[in-house]
């Protein structure tokens, strides 16, 4: 069972992926859901401070060099022109708008993204972590309500 759980904490790091098929993957091995939604959400925001510290000074870094600088030019841009909008839509509720992006689990929006937004908005750290936080907390709730009912069903009909 202890590897199970370390495979739900890893598979919750793993950007796009995260919390959203970390918490569905322990509902199909059958772990509990709470367990799984504490050990979800802790491998969820173990990458958080990290990208919000480092994720820009490497894209930055990286943005002229040969090989890569395409690609990380174009990170920086789209990053860059996402937070724009987000800021513009958002004003000065962009702390709501932050937990919200991170909150609805769809694809692209998770903790990885939110928190490379953040940081390329400027926004400070703490402020950053907390929305972030809310976000995966919301995300991790949605994603344990869905696979609690939807593929709590299918394993006891096929199963």
């Amino acid at each position: 069972m202890l590897q199970q759980y370390m495979t739900v904490f890893f598979v919750s790091m793993v950007p796009l992926i995260e919390l959203r098929g970390a918490i569905p993957y322990s509902t199909v091995k059958g772990l509990p859901l709470f367990q799984s939604y504490i050990v979800a959400i802790l491998g969820n925001m173990l990458p958080v401070p990290i990208i919000y510290l480092f994720a820009r000074k490497v894209l930055e870094w990286g943005a002229d060099k040969r090989v890569i600088g395409g690609f990380f030019s174009w990170c920086l841009e789209k990053g860059k022109q996402g937070g724009e909008k987000l800021q513009a839509k958002a004003g000065q509720g962009l702390f709501i708008a932050l937990l919200l992006f991170v909150g609805v689990p769809l694809p692209g929006t998770g903790a990885w993204t939110g928190t490379l937004a953040a940081s390329l908005l400027d926004i400070d750290f703490k402020s950053s972590i907390l929305a972030v936080m809310g976000g995966v907390l919301m995300a991790g709730l949605i994603m344990g309500l869905a696979s609690a009912g939807i593929l709590g069903t299918l394993q006891s009909v096929i199963f």
